[in-house]
């Protein structure tokens, strides 16, 4: 296949049965590509911050339909769980056991913010780090992650995080580099410090 869908360092590659789900058919490079589905994830974006949601709005079938309106005009395979492993992520089969684990700890963790065990920043930096852990889709997983924290985290009150001031992390260089260094920390060590500075930095060069 053409090296179009090769993604940055980091990313998970697509096979040739993932890219025949392309739905456009004007897309010719790279750039197109990018530009359908920053339009795309644009378009969901603002319609899941178009209304409210509550913690006890997160479940599989939310976060399957979060990642389908994000890539749905671009990919058939929108917001169905990967079928075959991947260079990141748990074995395909237990992808939805690991997704409901997640969202049952979320609910413990928030169900009472007398006693929830971090802030309210360190909740959805968490959440985002064990769902990219967790890597649920072919591809898209880091911005559907990073979109679902975000509403997590104006769930519990806060603003959106930045995350490095608004670069493309789909797109190669530093600012990505940064983030995939505090995801990789994180994964390492459990030392959620650089990712939970890198979700609020807004400074970026």
């Amino acid at each position: 296949m053409t090296s179009l869908f090769e993604g940055p360092a980091g990313s998970t590659p697509l096979e040739p049965e993932d890219q025949e789900g392309l739905v456009p058919t004007w897309i010719a490079t790279r750039a197109d590509l990018n530009a359908a589905e920053q339009a795309n994830v644009a378009r969901a974006t603002t319609w899941v911050f178009g209304r409210p949601w509550r913690i006890d709005s997160f479940s599989q079938t939310w976060l399957m339909n979060l990642h389908r309106r994000m890539f749905r005009d671009v990919w058939r395979w929108a917001g169905t769980y990967r079928r075959r492993d991947t260079n990141i992520g748990v074995p395909w089969p237990q992808i939805s056991t690991s997704v409901e684990m997640l969202l049952g700890d979320l609910l413990a963790q928030t169900d009472d913010p007398k006693t929830r065990p971090w802030t309210a920043d360190e909740v959805g930096i968490r959440f985002h780090h064990r769902l990219v852990s967790i890597h649920p889709f072919v591809n898209g997983n880091g911005r559907h992650a990073r979109l679902a924290a975000d509403v997590l985290v104006v769930a519990l009150g806060q603003e959106r995080y930045p995350w490095g001031g608004g670069s493309d992390l789909a797109e190669s260089g530093a600012v990505r580099d940064e983030y995939l260094s505090a995801l990789r920390t994180a994964d390492r060590t459990g030392d959620y410090v650089p990712l939970l500075r890198f979700g609020r930095s807004v400074h970026r060069t």
